[in-house]
C-alpha cells in the first residue's frame, strides 16, 4: 500500500503501518499518532452480509458531490480493485489530503472527483490510466503470487476504510455499499485508532462477529505520520 500511495503522489511523510492489536498498549505504541485512517480487510461472513443488507436496504442511492461533500467516496466498478479503492478512500479524506503532492496523480484524481456524482466519478476512476498502472504495479509486489480471479472470488473478502474526515466524524468507506456511512462524531483529540473510533467502526464489526460465532480473520493497517 505504501508503494501504491507514493507512486500516486502521497508524501512519504505518511505511511501505512501494520496493526497487530487493537487493545495491547505495547503493540499500539508501535504506531505513530495521530492515525488518519484504518484500512481493513474483512471476510464476508453471513452475519456481516445480513447486517449490510439490512442497513443498505433503508438507504437511498448516494447522490452527493461538490466541495461541501463530507467525504470523497468512490463506487467500485473496477473488478478486484477494492484494496486500491480503499487506499484512495484513506488518503483522499481527512488530514491526509494535506500530504498529497502538488501536480501528482492523486491531486488530479481528487480535483476531478469532487464535482462528479457517483456514476460519473466511478467512470472517471475506471478510465484513469495512472490509477490502473499504479494498481497493476502494486499488485505484483510481495512475497506471494497474486491469486487468479477465480481464487480471489472464493476468498470473498472486502477492504473497508475507516477515516476521521474533515467534519470530525468517523466514516466507513467501501466501494460496494450504497454510499459512505457516517458512524459518529469524534472529539478533537480522538483519531481513527482511538477507543471511541474503534467502538463506532472496526470494533463494532468485530463484536458482531464474535457474538455471532463468525469469522474474525481481520487484517488492519493504519495511515499515520512517518516515524523517525
Amino acid at each position: 500500500m505504501n508503494k501504491l500511495a507514493y507512486q500516486l503522489g502521497l508524501s512519504q511523510d505518511l505511511a501505512f503501518y501494520d496493526v497487530y492489536s487493537l487493545t495491547d498498549p505495547d503493540l499500539l505504541a508501535l504506531i505513530p499518532r495521530p492515525v488518519y485512517a484504518l484500512l481493513v480487510i474483512i471476510p464476508m461472513s453471513e452475519s456481516w452480509k445480513e447486517s449490510r443488507e439490512e442497513e443498505d436496504g433503508r438507504k437511498e442511492i448516494y447522490d452527493k458531490a461538490g466541495p461541501e461533500e463530507p467525504v470523497v467516496w468512490f463506487k467500485q466498478t473496477i473488478g478486484h480493485a477494492c484494496g486500491s479503492i480503499g487506499l484512495l478512500h484513506s488518503v483522499l479524506n481527512g488530514p491526509a489530503v494535506d500530504f498529497i503532492k502538488p501536480g501528482s496523480d492523486l491531486e488530479k484524481l481528487l480535483h476531478d472527483a469532487i464535482p462528479l456524482k457517483m456514476a460519473d466519478r466511478a467512470n472517471m476512476l475506471s478510465e484513469s490510466e495512472a490509477f490502473e498502472t499504479a494498481h497493476e504495479a502494486a499488485a505484483q509486489l510481495g512475497d506471494t503470487v497474486p491469486p487468479n480471479l477465480g481464487a480471489a472470488e472464493k476468498l470473498h473478502q472486502h477492504f473497508v476504510a475507516f477515516v476521521k474526515a474533515k467534519d470530525g466524524h468517523l466514516w466507513e468507506l467501501e466501494g460496494s455499499r450504497k454510499g459512505p456511512l457516517e458512524r459518529g462524531a469524534l472529539n478533537e483529540d480522538e483519531d481513527a485508532l482511538s477507543e471511541k473510533a474503534l467502538s463506532l467502526g472496526l470494533g463494532r464489526l468485530m463484536d458482531m462477529e464474535r457474538n455471532a460465532g463468525g469469522d474474525l480473520r481481520f487484517s488492519c493497517i493504519a495511515l499515520a505520520p512517518k516515524s523517525d
